[in-house]
């Protein structure tokens, strides 16, 4: 594929950066992109541009035609640090504390064998939809099976230099008392499910510093303290300071432990030969994961710190009731739900990554999909700037194809209107839908979806109850008693165009029209600021006459919506 211009494609200039540096660290190899996310509860949108970053940036070099892995870690041997607000869990979840996650149970009703497992299913199934081609690696597979041996023995030898390293960084504080959470609260509340583990850097207890942490053989809780620890023999004794267990293990045969955070994540940057990972702006403060991981990775494990940008944070405006988790933030399925996966795509491609955004539930969700509608417009005919025709690219197809789209994308606000009008009849819904254009009606709803379905869930979720449209049964006799001959006279001129104007355009062209021609003026003249207000004014009375109140939906949509005859009846023809 030609190559994107430098100057306005952010994902072709980090691929540009990620082949060369491959090509100096280790040439003929597949290239290696990562993420990291950690399923200690809903995985949301924001942990959606750990995967999205890499992922654009993988695809883009997949199709230069490099061989590239884009590995995601599931950090589901991190410790469960407290009980989040989800259905299905309550209090007692609390004795939990402590535990790798895939040793807590899952929230009750849940299909999957543990915690990790519930929450790594709808990221997976969101991330599938989502067209992000990936290796998953489960932290707990690795350790458990003694994948990292090597390196673990490594970093007990060397503890006295990780030590010395993470000294640089660490303020004076009080002595370390019996706690259930991780030293560093701060950055890890902020960096959770983005890679960063929840747990200390090791430090503390009166043998020494052990970058290492086992899992209590009696508890299954990380809440022990390393004894003693004999470089020869590999034995490592230590007691658990929740239920008082205590052992003595030889390292070089025991998998139930894993390395603390700060040396976890460069050993599997060094491991795995990781060129390019992104890291949430969290990370970039003195002392943070990446900036000691940088020194870590060379001075302990003889390798490179991966390239990438600092992310900065994803915002979501107007959330109604969220199903999946109360009181959270969404998550990626949860946004799948009222957006096609293209336009869900193109928010995290066509931001750079240290640039902020927010992603709609409220109204703003139709004037996105607007701006999406008109950008696809504008690369089909070649007048897309390079930049938004290269975000558009990334966002409607990978390198392994285009993703699923709505076959007659119809304007996702139309559809909205609609699906709010009818509450979900498909009979009506078809009918009004192939009245929009009567010279290329839709013939079957399955032309419109999924958007349809998208703009429906929308609707019936994220839509207050009292902004829902309720269409009047009988005509508002005394409002049109009392109706002056203007008023009548501009529901007459309505009602005579009704039949040569059905339809979407037509209909447009009517309710517009209709206070020009009483002001003397050709039905397609500029409006005046005096137009305005007698336009205003008119829509106004028909939305009182239609729905009972001064607003709703385009008035050219809840006109074919209510029907020819009704629309008669209701404003007293």
């Amino acid at each position: 594929m030609a190559q994107q211009s430098t100057e306005t494609d952010w994902v072709s200039r980090f691929a540009d950066e990620v082949i060369a540096e491959a090509e100096r660290r280790a040439p003929g190899k597949p290239i290696v992109c990562a993420s990291g996310l950690s399923p200690s509860g809903p995985i949301h949108l924001g942990n959606l541009r750990e995967v999205m970053t890499p992922h654009f940036v993988a695809d883009e070099i997949r199709r230069r035609g490099y061989e590239v892995r884009h590995l995601i870690s599931w950090d589901d041997y991190d410790r469960y640090r407290k009980v989040p607000e989800v259905q299905g869990v309550d209090k007692s979840w609390n004795e939990h504390i402590g535990k790798p996650l895939t040793s807590v149970p899952a929230p009750a009703g849940s299909a999957y064998p543990n915690w990790a497992e519930h929450f790594k299913a709808a990221m997976s199934e969101a991330l599938a939809d989502l067209g992000v081609e990936y290796d998953g690696i489960s932290q707990t597979e690795q350790y458990t099976a003694g994948v990292y041996r090597d390196q673990v023995l490594h970093a007990m030898k060397h503890r006295g230099d990780i030590d010395a390293i993470l000294g640089q960084y660490r303020t004076k504080k009080a002595p370390a008392k019996k706690s259930q959470k991780p030293v560093d609260e701060a950055e890890l509340e902020a960096a959770e499910g983005s890679g960063a583990a929840a747990e200390d850097d090791g430090s503390g207890g009166s043998a020494g510093y052990f970058p290492y942490k086992p899992y209590c053989g009696q508890c299954e809780k990380d809440l022990t303290t390393v004894t003693s620890y004999d470089d020869e023999t590999t034995e490592l004794a230590y007691t658990c300071t929740e239920c008082g267990f205590g052992e003595t293990v030889r390292l070089s045969e025991f998998n139930r432990g894993k390395l603390v955070w700060k040396v976890d994540w460069p050993m599997r940057w060094a491991y795995e030969g990781v060129i390019f990972e992104p890291s949430g702006v969290d990370h970039s403060s003195p002392g943070s994961s990446f900036v000691v991981g940088g020194q870590i990775v060379r001075q302990i494990f003889d390798g490179a710190q991966p390239i990438g940008p600092m992310y900065a944070f994803v915002g979501i405006s107007g959330m109604a009731k969220m199903s999946s988790s109360r009181g959270g933030v969404p998550t990626p399925g949860d946004a799948l739900k009222i957006m096609e996966a293209p336009l869900l795509r193109w928010l995290y491609a066509r931001r750079k990554p240290n640039q902020s955004f927010k992603i709609a539930f409220d109204q703003e969700i139709q004037r996105l999909y607007d701006e999406w509608d008109k950008l696809e417009s504008k690369v089909a005919d070649g007048s897309a700037l390079p930049a938004d025709a290269a975000a558009y690219s990334r966002a409607a197809r990978t390198a392994a194809g285009e993703l699923p789209r709505t076959p007659r994308p119809l304007p996702y606000r139309t559809l909205a209107s609609v699906a709010d009008i009818t509450a979900g009849h498909d009979e009506q819904t078809l009918r009004i839908l192939s009245e929009l254009d009567p010279d290329n009606p839709v013939t079957a709803l399955d032309e419109t979806r999924p958007r349809l379905d998208k703009a429906e869930y929308w609707i019936n979720t994220q839509v207050p109850a009292e902004q829902r449209t309720i269409v009047r049964d009988q005509p508002d006799e005394e409002l049109l008693g009392t109706l002056d001959e203007q008023a009548r006279g501009s529901l007459r001129l309505l009602l005579e165009g009704l039949d040569e104007h059905w339809s979407l355009d037509g209909l447009t062209t009517l309710v517009y029209g209709v206070p020009k021609i009483q002001a003397g003026l050709e039905p397609d003249a500029k409006p005046t600021p005096e137009l305005k207000v007698a336009q205003r004014a008119f829509f106004a009375l028909l939305y009182q006459l239609l729905v009972g109140r001064d607003t709703g939906p385009r008035l050219p949509t809840l006109l074919l919506a209510v029907g020819a005859d009704r629309v008669r009846k209701l404003l007293g023809g």
